[in-house]
Formats: C-alpha cells, structure tokens, sequence
C-alpha cells in the first residue's frame, strides 16, 4: 500500500494535467479538427509542458535553486513556478490563441491564473498542492466541457472523484501536505476554471 501510495504522486503528476485536458478536449469535441493541427497542438504542448519542464528542473537543481522534485519549502517552489507562469503565456500566445480553440485558450488562461496564484501564495510563505491544483483544475474543465458539449461522462467524472481522492491521500501519506495546504490547493485549481466558464460556455 505505501508503494501504491507513494506512485500514484508520480502517476499523476501536475506536469501531465493541462496535457490530460487538452487530449479528453480533442477526444470529445463534436468540432471537426484536422488531424494535422491536432498533433502539431499536442507535440507543441508536450514539449513545453512537460518535456521544458523538467529540463528546467533539472538546470534549477545544478545551480542550487531547488533541492528536489518535491519542492518541499514555498521558497524553493517561487523560481519554478515563475518559470511555469511564463511557460503559459507562451503557450496562450503562440499555440492556443483566443480565436482558435476558445475553450482551450480559456482552460490554459485558468493554469496561468492557478499558477500565479500559486506563486504569491509562495512569495508570502504558503504552500498549496500543486498536485491538488493541477487534478481539481482538469477536473473542473472536464465538468464544464460535458456541459458546453451536452455529453455524458458520468464515468469519467467518477473516476476523476477517485483520482482526486487518491492524490490527496497520496500526498498526505507522504508527509507533504496539511489538511489545509490541500484544501487551498483545490480551489486554487478549480476556481480560475469555473469563474472562466462565462466567457466560453
């Protein structure tokens, strides 16, 4: 049990949340998309989200800044998340722009918010989940796409409930978090999400 525990942090990792989202996105869209700008879309974004990253990471932890994959002081985790925030913004210039995929714009512009939040919220000594951010965020997009879309992914929502479940045990097993760092990591993650839903529901 502690094994299965301690993976299921790496299984589902914040890194590999907006890249989740943008492929349920393009599973579920009744919009015809040509296949062509759907695989440019996820190599570009799994290149800067997920691949940049971690090179990132691992330039950060030669130089000092961090001292592991775990971020463990909300100090260590101000540069990293910086580094993110300008990551999206790249991304919401370059790749997802308003007048081409509006939902995924929108979904990424609520990283970009989850994030910087993050980040003040480290600047001022408080460390929320950055795992209960990434999965309630994805969450929450997954709710408002089934509604924008009229489909049911009743099963898929009770999976994400149980994922959600495993990756707060998960982190609490691990010693990484409080009660309350979790908490605030959830609705960091989900809140951007649904104040967004105005604009492209």
């Amino acid at each position: 049990m502690d094994k299965i525990l301690k993976s299921i942090s790496f299984v589902f990792h914040p890194l590999i949340m907006p890249v989740l989202g943008v492929i349920f996105y393009f599973s579920k869209s009744p919009r015809f998309i040509p296949h062509e700008i759907i695989q440019a879309k996820l190599i570009s974004l799994f290149i800067l989200t997920i691949i940049l990253p971690i090179l990132l990471y691992f330039l950060l932890r030669t130089l000092g800044k961090v001292e592991s994959i775990y971020m463990p002081t909300a100090q260590e985790r101000i540069l990293p998340l910086a580094l993110n925030c300008i990551v999206v913004i790249v991304i919401l210039q370059r790749i997802l722009t308003p007048n081409q995929i509006i939902e995924l714009y929108y979904f990424f512009l609520g990283i970009l918010i989850s994030s910087m939040t993050c980040l003040m919220l480290a600047v001022f000594k408080f460390k929320a989940s950055i795992h209960m951010m990434g999965i309630s965020g994805v969450f929450m997009f997954f709710i408002a796409l089934s509604i924008h879309f009229s489909i049911n992914i009743n099963g898929t929502l009770a999976l994400m409930s149980v994922i959600t479940g495993a990756i707060a045990t998960s982190r609490l097993h691990a010693n990484a978090h409080t009660y309350m760092e979790l908490i605030l990591g959830l609705f960091v993650g989900a809140l951007p999400q649904l104040l967004l839903v105005n604009y492209w529901l």
